[in-house]
């Protein structure tokens, strides 16, 4: 048998993040949740599938 361990509390942790970063992350978050609702929609054979378009990625 291994030896008990006390548990530790959790630690927190702080990144920076520039803001075009943060906005291309929330661009990419919102192509994502448009992409979810469009397969949600046709694997419940309501619509069509719209086509996607996809964006380079910013350098």
């Amino acid at each position: 048998m291994g030896t008990v361990q006390a548990a530790r509390p959790a630690q927190t942790l702080y990144v920076t993040i520039r803001r075009d970063e943060l906005r291309q992350l929330k661009d990419e978050r919102d192509q994502l949740k448009q992409e979810v609702e469009q397969l949600r929609l046709l694997t419940q054979g309501l619509q069509a599938p719209k086509p996607v378009t996809l964006r380079a990625p910013h350098a």
